[in-house]
């Protein structure tokens, strides 16, 4: 009767084979984690430049694939990315302004808000004009106007338009004087308040005017507050899709 065999020992310092597989497997784990951070720091160009290195992958017609879904969509999604950081910006210049007018804003001198147009910065008539008036107050709302203007001009800003829209309450001006109709009080009035924001420094070429006279009331016109609230000069940051 011979001798039982002995078993073969691994060799020292030997990795199962199934390690490797689970290496690989924890190396792309790993990978794609710190690609996710990445994409969540990094600007919209130099992640288009990291996708641009994978143009290559997709769905194929052999073999096995990733069915079409939330991962197929994903080149489509970050498509998004630059209106995602339009957006961005956006928030920033109003969490700026509210910070800049938070005196103004509690006298209701200033109010901040955001609509379809973009961030809208309201300037109420009332501290801003003489009655019936497009002459600006400039010695009264001078520090104001310059804040606005530092409030254009801050970054994430640079390719924005600017619109300076008029508006009034629905008293008749006088038809003989300076300002015949509500248009032409609420276009003098926005002009004039551009002009001098131009002065303190924000670029001309960046900005519309309109008048909308008494046609874009934000409450009843039927109390002295309702109309007060009414008359103010709206100084807009434009979003892409109204520019």
């Amino acid at each position: 009767m011979g001798m039982p065999e002995k078993k073969q020992k691994c060799p020292e310092c030997a990795v199962p084979e199934y390690m490797l597989t689970y290496g690989d497997m924890v190396t792309l784990l790993l990978t794609f984690f710190v690609l996710m951070f990445t994409t969540a720091t990094v600007d919209g160009y130099k992640l288009q430049l990291i996708l641009a290195a994978f143009q290559g992958l997709g769905n194929f017609t052999g073999g096995n694939t990733l069915a079409e879904g939330r991962l197929a969509e994903l080149g489509n999604n970050v498509e998004s990315l630059p209106s995602l950081q339009a957006g961005r910006s956006l928030a920033q210049a109003r969490r700026l302004a509210v910070s800049l007018f938070q005196p103004e804003i509690r006298t209701n001198v200033v109010r901040v808000t955001e609509d379809e147009r973009g961030l809208v910065i309201s300037l109420a008539s009332d501290a801003f004009f003489e009655i019936a008036s497009a002459e600006v107050k400039i010695e009264e709302t001078r520090e104001v106007l310059i804040k606005l203007s530092q409030l254009l001009g801050s970054p994430g800003l640079e390719d924005r338009l600017f619109r300076v829209e008029g508006h009034t309450d629905d008293e008749p001006t006088d038809p003989n004087g300076a300002w015949p109709t509500n248009w032409h009080l609420g276009s003098s009035r926005a002009v004039n308040t551009m002009m001098l924001l131009t002065d303190f420094g924000s670029p001309e070429e960046k900005f519309q005017v309109m008048t909308f006279g008494e046609f874009r009331p934000l409450v009843t016109n039927d109390t002295p507050e309702g109309r007060a609230y009414n008359r103010r000069v709206d100084v807009i940051i434009l979003t892409e899709g109204n520019i």
